[in-house]
């Protein structure tokens, strides 16, 4: 659905807000990130993820998963668009019809030739700042995945691991 603007947006999140459903649009730190469509392979290591998981949670009924597109708004600055996300059940309440509205327990993002950096750093930062519990890099040309936990407010790095998510909120490895 596309909002018509009455007047001059007042911030960016009006901006944001005024794009047309489906837009791969995030906002990061009040800065509009446009993305490509992403590429074949990642959405077929985005599958594949998806598959593993929801095959776990229809036996262990933990939370939900959401893949992307969802907007996940952090704050009025930051509203991002993660390739596939988990909700604890006792977390459930911040999925709303419009996305979610609080921090996510899991978040995994996989690589585009275009989203290295980003992934890295703007979205690693805001994670860890409102508090995303697991935060996963999946590269899919290696299946390498870089593993963040936060402790203390901190994200703290895992070992690299190959073509498994090692996941402590979940208590299981999904393999991919």
């Amino acid at each position: 659905m596309t909002s018509t603007l009455i007047h001059p947006p007042k911030s960016m999140l009006e901006v944001w807000e005024s794009l047309p459903e489906g837009s791969l649009c995030q906002l990061i730190d009040n800065k509009l990130i446009m993305s490509p469509a992403p590429i074949i392979i990642h959405q077929q290591i985005l599958n594949e993820i998806n598959i593993e998981v929801s095959i776990f949670l229809r036996k262990n009924a933990a939370g939900k998963i959401i893949i992307a597109p969802v907007d996940v708004n952090f704050s009025e600055k930051n509203v991002l668009q993660p390739d596939l996300l988990f909700i604890k059940n006792e977390n459930l309440d911040i999925i709303k019809s419009k996305g979610i509205f609080g921090s996510p327990d899991l978040v995994i993002e996989i690589l585009s030739p275009s989203t290295f950096q980003l992934d890295y750093e703007e979205k690693k930062s805001v994670y860890e700042a409102f508090g995303v519990q697991e935060y996963f890099i999946v590269d899919p040309n290696t299946r390498y995945v870089d593993s963040f936990f936060l402790k203390d407010g901190k994200y703290h790095e895992q070992k690299t691991v190959v073509g498994k998510i090692n996941s402590k909120i979940l208590g299981t490895k999904i393999p991919f």
